[in-house]
């Protein structure tokens, strides 16, 4: 589904160039669940926002689902973006002034939707985040773990291919992060959703990854299956991070 292809990522700051990424080679498949790991500034923001199609490699190939995104102007980004890729993050970004089914219906009014075709979705992606009863409810009068079921039923209202997740359950508290982990992990059993999924906290990545990818000063220290890199992680560097979950989680 994902194929980055030597692909970097420079920025000018004074009379510096910051190599954000550097040559990175990343393949991964419909439905998967992907944690990317590592410490502040090496690199996990620039790589997401490149996959979400909120920047564009310096250099490299990014293809998705068979299309070269490094070959697109600014529109047919824009259109990738808005059928083929989901954000939930940190905050809810919700419209204080619309009810919960107003903000849900927003992207499917910007991709020119009949009235009929988004009262089904709009009804169906509250269904599945289990809000059918608070549709008419504004954010004010929602919980911070309801709201942020809100912007997940917005997101999954078209059906992406691609779920980017930054901190996007940083904000609210230990037992809300639970439900809300819960709920996005129901999700892709259902519907096959591919997660790009990135958190400072290390129990969360642990808990949410099927894939784990850890990057080190912009480029790849080491990737594969979860289980596995927690168990026996190759790398010093990983060791050192995993080592720094507190025990039990």
């Amino acid at each position: 589904m994902i194929q980055l292809k030597n692909l970097s990522r420079e920025f000018q700051v004074g009379n510096q160039v910051v190599h954000a990424l550097d040559a990175i080679d990343l393949s991964i498949s419909q439905g998967d669940y992907v944690s990317i790991m590592g410490v502040s500034g090496c690199g996990k923001t620039t790589l997401l926002n490149i996959l979400g199609l909120l920047d564009t490699p310096s250099s490299g190939d990014y293809i998705l689902s068979g299309i070269n995104t490094s070959e697109m102007n600014d529109d047919e980004m824009a259109n990738i973006r808005s059928t083929k890729i989901g954000f939930i993050f940190q905050s809810f970004h919700l419209i204080p002034r619309l009810t919960a089914a107003e903000n849900i219906e927003i992207p499917m009014i910007l991709a020119g939707h009949s009235q009929k075709m988004r009262a089904e979705k709009v009804a169906k992606a509250l269904a599945r985040v289990n809000l059918t009863d608070r549709s008419d409810h504004r954010p004010e009068q929602l919980s911070g773990g309801q709201r942020q079921r809100v912007g997940i039923a917005r997101t999954i209202a078209l059906e992406p291919q691609l779920i980017v997740c930054d901190e996007s359950v940083s904000a609210l508290d230990i037992s809300v992060q639970a439900q809300v982990l819960n709920l996005l992990n129901n999700l892709k059993e259902q519907f096959g959703f591919t997660y790009i999924f990135i958190s400072h906290d290390l129990a969360v990545v642990k808990y949410m990854a099927d894939q784990l990818l850890v990057m080190n000063q912009g480029a790849i220290e080491e990737m594969g299956d979860a289980d596995e890199i927690y168990e026996n992680p190759t790398r010093p560097y990983t060791k050192k991070l995993i080592d720094a979950i507190p025990k039990g989680l």
